[in-house]
Protein backbone atom coordinates (compact mmCIF):
# COMPACT_ATOMS: atom_id res chain seq x y z
CA UNK A 1 0.00 0.00 0.00
CA UNK A 2 1.43 3.50 -1.20
CA UNK A 3 0.88 6.75 0.34
CA UNK A 4 -1.96 7.15 -2.17
CA UNK A 5 -3.78 4.71 -1.59
CA UNK A 6 -3.27 5.20 2.08
CA UNK A 7 -4.55 9.19 1.87
CA UNK A 8 -7.17 7.50 0.30
CA UNK A 9 -8.55 5.91 2.78
CA UNK A 10 -7.88 8.30 5.56
CA UNK A 11 -9.65 11.17 3.49
CA UNK A 12 -12.27 9.57 1.31
CA UNK A 13 -13.58 12.58 -0.03
CA UNK A 14 -11.11 14.55 -1.00
CA UNK A 15 -10.69 15.49 -4.16
CA UNK A 16 -7.30 15.71 -6.12
CA UNK A 17 -7.10 19.31 -7.63
CA UNK A 18 -5.17 18.88 -11.29
CA UNK A 19 -2.84 22.16 -11.60
CA UNK A 20 -2.85 23.52 -14.45
CA UNK A 21 0.91 24.19 -15.96
CA UNK A 22 1.80 27.77 -15.95
CA UNK A 23 3.74 29.18 -18.86
CA UNK A 24 6.72 31.61 -18.51
CA UNK A 25 6.78 34.49 -20.43
CA UNK A 26 10.15 35.91 -21.26
CA UNK A 27 9.95 39.68 -21.33
CA UNK A 28 11.71 41.35 -23.67
CA UNK A 29 15.08 43.28 -22.19
CA UNK A 30 15.44 46.85 -23.69
CA UNK A 31 18.50 47.46 -25.29
CA UNK A 32 20.30 50.12 -24.88
CA UNK A 33 23.23 52.16 -27.78
CA UNK A 34 25.46 52.28 -25.52
CA UNK A 35 28.02 49.63 -24.85
CA UNK A 36 27.36 47.64 -20.85
CA UNK A 37 30.66 47.53 -19.13
CA UNK A 38 32.46 43.98 -18.30
CA UNK A 39 35.19 44.43 -15.99
CA UNK A 40 37.34 41.68 -13.91
CA UNK A 41 38.29 42.35 -10.29
CA UNK A 42 39.71 40.82 -6.91
CA UNK A 43 37.79 40.94 -4.06
CA UNK A 44 39.75 39.61 -0.71
CA UNK A 45 41.31 37.73 -3.49
CA UNK A 46 38.63 36.45 -4.99
CA UNK A 47 37.59 36.85 -8.61
CA UNK A 48 34.82 38.45 -9.41
CA UNK A 49 33.15 39.76 -13.02
CA UNK A 50 31.40 43.34 -12.69
CA UNK A 51 29.22 44.34 -15.46
CA UNK A 52 27.80 48.22 -15.22
CA UNK A 53 26.54 50.64 -17.39
CA UNK A 54 22.67 49.95 -18.07
CA UNK A 55 20.51 52.89 -17.82
CA UNK A 56 16.69 51.34 -18.40
CA UNK A 57 15.27 50.02 -15.15
CA UNK A 58 16.43 48.51 -12.48
CA UNK A 59 13.78 45.45 -12.68
CA UNK A 60 15.21 44.71 -16.20
CA UNK A 61 18.78 44.74 -14.65
CA UNK A 62 18.04 42.42 -11.98
CA UNK A 63 15.95 40.02 -14.68
CA UNK A 64 19.16 39.89 -16.77
CA UNK A 65 21.09 39.15 -13.69
CA UNK A 66 19.13 36.21 -12.96
CA UNK A 67 19.52 34.96 -16.46
CA UNK A 68 23.09 35.27 -16.34
CA UNK A 69 23.44 33.52 -13.02
CA UNK A 70 20.97 30.64 -14.41
CA UNK A 71 22.60 30.50 -17.69
CA UNK A 72 25.96 29.92 -16.29
CA UNK A 73 25.77 28.21 -13.01
CA UNK A 74 27.11 30.30 -10.52
CA UNK A 75 26.30 32.90 -7.48
CA UNK A 76 25.87 36.67 -7.98
CA UNK A 77 23.98 39.76 -7.05
CA UNK A 78 22.97 42.58 -8.06
CA UNK A 79 24.24 45.32 -6.44
CA UNK A 80 24.31 49.82 -6.91
CA UNK A 81 23.52 49.45 -10.25
CA UNK A 82 25.61 46.78 -11.42
CA UNK A 83 26.30 42.73 -11.15
CA UNK A 84 28.57 41.01 -9.76
CA UNK A 85 29.25 37.72 -10.67
CA UNK A 86 31.49 35.31 -8.63
CA UNK A 87 34.54 34.21 -10.76
CA UNK A 88 35.97 35.10 -13.89
CA UNK A 89 33.58 34.95 -16.97
CA UNK A 90 34.06 37.66 -18.63
CA UNK A 91 34.47 35.87 -22.26
CA UNK A 92 31.09 33.89 -21.74
CA UNK A 93 29.16 36.93 -20.38
CA UNK A 94 30.01 38.95 -23.30
CA UNK A 95 28.85 36.07 -25.50
CA UNK A 96 25.55 35.53 -24.01
CA UNK A 97 24.94 39.55 -23.78
CA UNK A 98 25.95 39.71 -27.37
CA UNK A 99 23.20 37.25 -28.31
CA UNK A 100 20.70 38.76 -26.67
CA UNK A 101 21.64 42.44 -29.00
CA UNK A 102 23.55 43.82 -26.57
CA UNK A 103 27.30 46.15 -27.24
CA UNK A 104 29.79 45.31 -24.72
CA UNK A 105 33.07 46.73 -23.60
CA UNK A 106 35.82 44.44 -22.18
CA UNK A 107 37.71 46.78 -19.17
CA UNK A 108 40.88 45.58 -17.79
CA UNK A 109 43.22 42.87 -18.58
Amino acid sequence: MDLQDQLKNLFPDHQIAKEEPKIIKEKKLWIQSEPMICKFEKRKGYPITIIEGYTETDEDFKILAKELKTKLSVGGTFKDNSIIIQGDYRDKIMQILKEKGFKVKRVGG
